[in-house]
């Protein structure tokens, strides 16, 4: 089996490679998805569509082409690991776990303890909360196991 694995939230740490590199050092069978990870590729993608004056209507022709992808891979993936920053706030990233709960997708959330309470809805419908990668390549591990 290989496994689908969508990777969520924040862009400003190493998290994301450090899951991809640790399921290639185990050599457990896991293929990756991601939103774009780029910031201003990711701002800059509704530009597709032509020039906005408005910072609201490039925002949100951003979001809808951004969606396109987001949605497409959640849909296809078999686990979502969702990763919360504690210095950046990632609506983005709440938005994904709840894709995931209503489509009744598996997903880890990724944070530090003292994200506890604004997280504790989202984190009631995660099938686990991590507080390091290890964690989650450790639950990749168990899932893929004989």
């Amino acid at each position: 089996m290989v496994l689908t694995v969508y990777l969520s939230g924040e862009i400003h740490t190493d998290w994301r490679e450090r899951i991809e590199n640790g399921c290639a050092v185990r050599k457990l069978p896991v293929r990756f998805s991601s939103a774009v990870t780029d910031h201003p590729a990711s701002d800059a993608a509704g530009d597709l569509l032509g020039e906005e004056t408005s910072n609201f209507w490039r925002d949100h022709k951003s979001a809808k082409v951004n969606a396109i992808r987001i949605k497409t891979m959640i849909d296809k993936c078999d686990i979502a690991v969702i990763r919360f920053g504690s210095q950046y706030k990632q609506w983005n990233a709440a938005f994904d776990a709840g894709r995931c709960a209503a489509l009744g997708k598996p997903y880890i959330t990724l944070h530090d303890a003292d994200l506890v309470h604004p997280l504790k809805e989202v984190d009631a419908h995660a099938m686990a909360w991590a507080t390091s990668v290890e964690q989650v390549l450790e639950m990749l591990a168990y899932v893929l196991s004989q």
